[in-house]
C-alpha cells in the first residue's frame, strides 16, 4: 500500500508538471507586461550547496531581463543554437522555433542605449516556398556584421529527418539582413548541395563567409568546410572533413583555422593563397572561441576536455591555460573576451544543464589563470519569473567590457520528469561591476 501510494503521488506530480507546460501562454510576458525587468540581488552571489568552495564575486551585478518577441506560439521548442555578436551599442542574436519540415528562425538586435530588443528578420518570410517544401527551423550559425553594413548568418534543420527529397530539400541558406532597414535577402541557397549549415564565421573585410556543414541525410555524418565569396557569389573552396562546430578567424591575416575532428588535425585556410585547407602542427579544443585580440591572441575551449587554450595567430603557438569548469559541467558553446584580452566570460552546461550549477556566469582571468563566478542566475529567476535559464549558445561582450549579453534557452512551467525542458528564449544584459574587472 505504501509503495502504491508513493507511485500514485509521483504520477500525479508528473501530470501536474506536464499540465503546467501545456498551460503556458504565448507570447511570454513579464509582470505588468513590462518590456524588461532589472534586478540587483545578493542572491546572485549564493552558490549551490555543491559548489561552496568556488570563488565568487563580492559585488552582485545588475541584470536586465527580456523575453524575445515573436514567440507567439509554442515552438518545438523555441531555442537558441547560434552565437551572437556586438557592434557598438548593438547586440545581434537569433532564435528559432525548431519546427519541421517548415520552421522559422528569427534575427534580433538589442540596443543598450535605448534598451530596446527588436526583431529584424524571419526566415519564413524571406524563404517563401510552396506548402510541404522544407524551410529551416533554426539559425545555428553566428550572426556577424560585415563591413558593408549587413548581418550574415546561415540556416539549419529543425529535424534530422526532413532534409530529404520528400520535402524538396536542396540545401540550406546563407542570408543577410540590414540592421537599419530590416531588409533581408538570400545570399546563397545550397552552397554545399544537400547540406545544412550549422557553423559559420564571417571575414567582415573580405566578405568571405566560412561554414561547416552537416549532411542533409541524417545517416550521413559528413562535415564539409567551405569558403563562400559574397562579392563574387561563388564557392572558393570545399574540404572534407570540415569544421564541425566552430572556427577561428584571424582578422589580422584573413586566415581561418578549424579542427578536423575526424582525425583530430588542426587545419588552416588562407584565402590569399588560392589553395585548399592544409594541416598545421598542434591541437586544441574548439567548441567556442573569442575574436582575435591584441597580440594576435585567440582563446578557445573544447566541448568536454575542460581546458582553456591560447592560440597565437601570428606564431601559431598553442598554450594550455588550465581548466575552466567549476564543477561537473564542461560544455561551453560561446566564449567572450574583454577588449584587452584580460577577462574571459562563459557559462558551462550549454545544452540545458547550466541550472545544475546555479546557472553560473564565470569570469576567467587570463593573467592569473583563475576563475570567479560573477553571478548565479538560478534559482533567482525561477522564484521571481518562473523562468529557468538552462543554457546558452549565444553571448557577446560590449566593446568596453562592461556588459555581457546572453541569449538563453530557458524553461517556464517547472520540471518535467526531473528536468527543465526547453520552451522559451530570453535575453539578459549582465552589467559587470567595475570592481570585479580591475586592469
Amino acid at each position: 500500500m505504501r509503495q502504491t501510494f508513493f507511485l500514485l503521488m509521483f504520477a500525479a506530480a508528473l501530470c501536474t508538471t506536464a499540465a503546467a507546460q501545456d498551460e503556458l501562454t504565448w507570447p511570454p510576458a513579464l509582470p505588468g507586461n513590462k518590456l524588461f525587468v532589472t534586478d540587483t540581488s545578493e542572491e546572485f552571489l549564493k552558490p549551490p550547496a555543491s559548489l561552496t568552495d568556488v570563488p565568487v564575486a563580492k559585488t552582485p551585478p545588475r541584470v536586465d531581463f527580456y523575453y524575445y518577441p515573436g514567440q507567439d506560439y509554442p515552438g518545438k521548442p523555441w531555442s537558441n543554437w547560434g552565437d551572437g555578436s556586438v557592434s557598438g551599442s548593438k547586440y545581434f542574436s537569433a532564435i528559432g522555433d525548431h519546427r519541421a519540415p517548415q520552421g522559422n528562425g528569427m534575427v534580433y538586435v538589442y540596443d543598450s542605449e535605448t534598451q530596446e530588443l527588436r526583431q529584424l528578420a524571419s526566415t519564413a518570410k524571406t524563404i517563401v516556398l510552396p506548402e510541404g517544401h522544407y524551410t529551416p527551423g533554426k539559425i545555428h550559425s553566428r550572426v556577424d556584421l560585415g563591413s558593408d553594413g549587413w548581418l550574415y548568418y546561415s540556416t539549419h534543420r529543425g529535424s534530422t529527418r526532413v532534409t530529404t527529397d520528400q520535402y524538396h530539400y536542396k540545401g540550406d541558406w546563407i542570408l543577410r539582413t540590414h540592421p537599419d532597414t530590416a531588409k533581408t535577402e538570400i545570399v546563397a541557397h545550397g552552397p554545399v548541395p544537400k547540406a545544412c549549415i550549422p557553423t559559420s564565421i564571417l571575414d567582415p573585410d573580405r566578405l568571405i563567409f566560412y561554414g561547416g556543414t552537416a549532411a542533409g541525410a541524417h545517416t550521413d555524418k559528413t562535415v564539409t568546410f567551405f569558403a563562400y565569396d559574397i562579392r563574387k557569389q561563388k564557392v572558393l573552396h570545399t574540404a572534407v572533413p570540415g569544421a564541425r562546430r566552430y572556427l577561428i578567424f584571424a582578422r589580422s591575416t584573413g586566415c581561418v583555422y578549424y579542427m578536423d575532428e575526424d582525425v583530430d588535425k588542426l587545419m588552416k585556410y588562407d584565402p590569399a593563397s588560392g589553395k585548399p585547407p592544409f594541416v598545421i602542427e598542434g591541437s586544441l579544443g574548439l567548441r567556442a572561441a573569442t575574436e582575435e585580440l591584441p597580440g594576435n591572441v585567440v582563446y578557445t575551449m573544447g566541448q568536454q576536455d575542460d581546458r582553456i587554450y591560447r592560440f597565437n595567430t601570428k606564431t601559431e603557438k598553442i598554450d594550455d591555460l588550465g581548466p575552466f569548469a567549476i564543477g561537473a559541467q564542461t560544455y561551453v558553446a560561446t566564449l567572450d573576451a574583454d577588449p584587452t584580452g584580460r577577462y574571459l566570460y562563459y557559462i558551462p552546461g550549454a545544452h540545458g544543464s547550466s541550472y545544475r550549477e546555479g546557472t553560473a556566469v564565470i569570469q576567467f582571468d587570463t593573467k592569473t589563470r583563475t576563475r570567479k563566478v560573477i553571478a548565479f542566475l538560478h534559482p533567482f529567476y525561477e522564484k521571481k519569473l518562473d523562468f529557468v535559464p538552462i543554457g546558452t549558445y549565444g553571448s557577446a561582450l560590449s566593446p568596453d567590457g562592461s556588459k555581457l549579453f546572453v541569449t538563453w534557452n530557458g524553461c517556464r512551467g517547472g520540471q518535467v520528469r526531473g528536468k527543465y525542458p526547453f520552451n522559451t528564449c530570453a535575453l539578459t544584459v549582465i552589467h559587470i561591476p567595475e570592481s570585479e574587472r580591475p586592469l
